[in-house]
């Protein structure tokens, strides 16, 4: 079962997704709790491997209005967690030129917070406005069906 905290649409806008993975993520007391409140933020993040690791960097997790002093920093980079094989994968395909590594969703399984991340590869500006004129003729089709009904 999982419940969803937060998406990243403008991945699917910006990027073509290649593979996905899921990664556990390393987080601070207050930071589960604020993700729980749904306080995150994926706008402008990426992962990126250091030494075998992989490291979320830009990812906003709002500070936890309840904390005390031992209260998180809202962009600090997080450690995210996968096998050594998924990690190789990942480190290999970031390699090839226009790779990257991106979160695509933060979600809750089995009561631990988890992130879904791609390997994605830049959309041009033609690619972009290709993908919008796909989607609006598959709606104007989808009316089209509704309207003979």
């Amino acid at each position: 079962m999982e419940k969803i905290l937060t998406e990243n649409r403008k991945a699917f806008h910006d990027y073509h997704i290649l593979d996905r993975f899921e990664a556990g993520i390393e987080l601070k007391g207050t930071e589960v709790k604020s993700c729980r409140a749904r306080t995150i933020s994926l706008n402008d993040a990426y992962a990126k491997t250091e030494d075998y690791e992989l490291f979320l960097y830009n990812s906003h997790i709002a500070v936890y209005e309840h904390g005390n002093i031992y209260n998180h920093e809202p962009l600090r980079k997080r450690k995210l967690l996968l096998h050594k094989r998924e990690i190789r994968k990942l480190i290999q395909a970031t390699r090839e030129k226009g790779n990257t590594i991106i979160p695509l969703k933060f979600y809750l399984k089995n009561g631990m917070v988890k992130v879904e991340i791609a390997i994605a590869k830049g959309k041009t500006h033609g690619d972009k406005r290709e993908t919008l004129k796909r989607k609006q003729s598959d709606m104007e089709m989808k009316r089209a069906i509704s309207s003979r009904k």
